[in-house]
């Protein structure tokens, strides 16, 4: 499915919010917010590498990214001091800008690079080849490279990576925590290895770093980082927010007295929901694919107008109740709907289970905000990241 697909249907998502009442608008495009960032909004993750240079980027890249391509990235041609897109085989693809070793002209096409694309991450590279630690120049370049970064993130965070032994890693946490400039920013230093260390190491630094990336990136460059991670914990956190916001927003256009005129608008919804879903699983957008699960669950279009408007007609003689209700079921369908696809894409149970998950959900309509404050304490740093969500929607 392609952005301008998705642009069309917001605008009239966005059209229709203008025959509701000022008081339901405020809190609808408040939800819209966050889905616009996921698909509208969404771009490749930006990483800016400083430090050490003895080890080529190529390594590194396969160390930490594409572990099982290694050689394929050994043998990629990584352009120095300007942004470059690389393509992680089916995985995805990041824009990646190589600032090591740079003299006087070469740091003024680093300065030029930053000011046009800011960076997301930077990394600061110590490869040993210095047993006493990382060198004041690289630290110095690397305090330059966050001034120069005016196009990235307000506050645009850095993680170490030391090559091999655990006290080179010590040391260079005390290096970079020295200077309170890089000290503010730094996330963690993480201990990587390239690919003449042993598999299970590699493979281990790779995993940590993929799960920092996939909670710490913009809301923009979250997705594609989530797709390229397969970070579980991730990819349930934004398929949790995308089927909370899609279904507050039928809640709230179902609510409306007007019949029959916003069923194209919830339905679209709920597909966009589901591709959305799918996406974040790490397969395609396709609003046809979205439409056949849907049809799969049992979930049929006309019967839920039929079971919506039947309902909007007999409680028309409780003026609001009937309103409120009409939105409980359609905000019930989309919640269903949307565990449907989750437990279906991301947790992999079959078909037939997935349809029992929407029954049920759907059978439940009143308990969706006790589920939702009920769900067991997730860690203290996915917390942070879906928090970083939800005041992005806010805004």
């Amino acid at each position: 499915m392609n952005q301008p697909l998705l642009l069309h249907v917001v605008e009239r998502l966005e059209s229709f919010l203008g025959k509701l009442p000022a008081t339901i608008q405020k809190p609808i495009l408040s939800e819209l917010t966050p889905l616009k960032e996921l698909f509208l909004q969404q771009r490749q993750p930006r990483f800016l590498f400083t430090g050490s240079h003895k080890t080529s980027l190529q390594e590194i890249m396969g160390a930490l990214f594409a572990s099982a391509e290694s050689a394929q990235m050994r043998d990629a041609l990584i352009a120095l001091y300007r942004w470059q897109d690389v393509n992680l085989a089916e995985k995805g693809v990041i824009s990646i800008l190589d600032a090591r070793g740079a003299d006087e002209s070469a740091a003024a096409r680093v300065q030029e690079e930053l000011k046009r694309r800011g960076a997301d991450i930077i990394f600061f590279v110590d490869d040993g080849e210095d047993a006493r630690g990382p060198r004041k120049r690289d630290l110095d370049d690397l305090v330059a490279c966050l001034d120069w970064n005016e196009a990235g993130p307000a506050k645009t965070k850095i993680i170490g990576l030391g090559v091999g032994l655990e006290s080179r890693k010590v040391r260079l946490e005390e290096a970079l925590s020295e200077k309170p400039a890089i000290r503010d920013r730094l996330l963690q230093v993480i201990d990587f290895s390239t690919a003449s260390d042993s598999s299970a190491k590699q493979s281990s630094g790779a995993q940590q770093l993929m799960s920092i990336l996939a909670r710490e990136l913009p809301n923009q460059a979250r997705i594609e980082m989530i797709r390229i991670s397969r970070d579980r914990e991730a990819q349930h956190e934004v398929a949790h927010v995308l089927v909370k916001s899609t279904t507050a927003i039928c809640a709230a256009i179902g609510a409306q007295p007007i019949p029959l005129a916003d069923l194209p608008i919830l339905t679209t919804l709920q597909l966009v929901m589901v591709s959305g879903i799918m996406y974040v699983s790490g397969r395609e957008r396709s609003l046809r694919a979205a439409t056949e699960f849907i049809g799969a669950l049992g979930a049929n279009v006309g019967a839920g107008m039929l079971l919506r408007e039947g309902t909007r007609a007999v409680l028309k003689f409780f003026p609001g109740w009937g309103n409120v209700v009409c939105g409980m079921v359609a905000g019930a369908g989309t919640y269903a709907i949307g565990r449907a696809a989750t437990v279906f894409f991301l947790e992999g149970v079959s078909l037939k289970d997935a349809r029992r998950t929407y029954l049920a959900s759907r059978k439940k309509p009143r308990l969706l905000t006790a589920q939702e404050s009920e769900k067991p304490a997730k860690p203290k740093k996915l917390l942070a990241g879906q928090s970083k969500l939800r005041r992005s929607g806010d805004r």
